[in-house]
Order: structure tokens, then sequence, then C-alpha cells
């Protein structure tokens, strides 16, 4: 009986891959050294997301459905940016989850610095070659209009 839990538990520590890592604890830490260091305020969203509105702009925010143009930057914790656009348009529930999130805090002509721990980013995959599994991500974002 010992070999076989032995045995069950060796497969379970072996058969553990990337993408099944969690990252959480080690990007609350790093999120938090970064905004120390950056003597910035945010506030955290029950989701994770760790948000400062720069500007509130006007109207009404956009839902999950809504198409938006807005501008953005988007860089890790280092400062390496990994995208940024003047002009992007989209529909809101075509990104990842974090940035969906920030978008729809925002109102038209408003701004705001997010940031996204792994699990509202890229998660565990990473994307392309500029972002790595369980990378904390940063968008400036502004939101030009609703469309």
């Amino acid at each position: 009986m010992k070999k076989i839990l032995l045995l069950s538990v060796l497969v379970l520590c072996f058969s553990c891959s990337d993408d099944e890592m969690d990252y959480s604890a080690q990007n609350e830490i790093d999120i938090l050294a970064y905004i120390q260091e950056s003597n910035l305020n945010f506030l955290k969203s029950n989701s994770g997301l760790y948000y400062r509105i720069s500007s509130s702009g006007s109207g009404v925010s956009p839902n999950v459905n809504s198409n938006v143009t807005l501008g953005y930057k988007g860089y890790l914790l280092n400062g390496d940016v990994f995208d940024q656009s003047t002009s992007a348009s989209f529909n809101v529930s075509g990104v990842v989850q974090g940035f969906g999130e920030a978008v729809r805090l925002l109102k038209p002509g408003g701004s705001g610095t997010f940031i996204l721990p792994s699990k509202l980013g890229y998660g565990n995959t990473g994307s392309g070659n500029s972002i790595k599994g369980g990378d904390v991500i940063i968008f400036d974002i502004n939101l030009i209009r609703i469309n």
C-alpha cells in the first residue's frame, strides 16, 4: 500500500508542467514591490487587477460586448514594451481577461494604468517571445471612444 501511495505522489510531482504552475503568490510579491518602487497608489479589484485611474473621462463605461477605440502601451515590470498603439479598435470580449476588465473601468476620454497578474493576462503560456508564462504585465490605456 505504501509503495502505491509513494508511486502516486511521484507521478503527480513529475507530471506537473509549466502549464499547471500557479504564479499567484510570486505575482503578488512582484506587483507589490513594483507599486512600492513606483511610489504610486493602486486599487485592487476582486479579480486581482491592480488599477490607477489617471483621468475619469465622461459618459458611460463600455461593457463586455462593446467595440472600443483606444490607445495603449503594454509593458513588463522591468519596463520592456511588448506592444503599443495610438488607435486600436476591437471588441472588449476579444482580449485577455484583465485587459477587458481594465477597459470597462474607463469612460471615453479616461485613462489609467493597470497591472495584470499572469492569471488575468497570458497565464502560464505567455505570448510570443516577449511575454513568458507567469509574467505580470502592465497596460497604460486611454479610452478614445466606444464605437
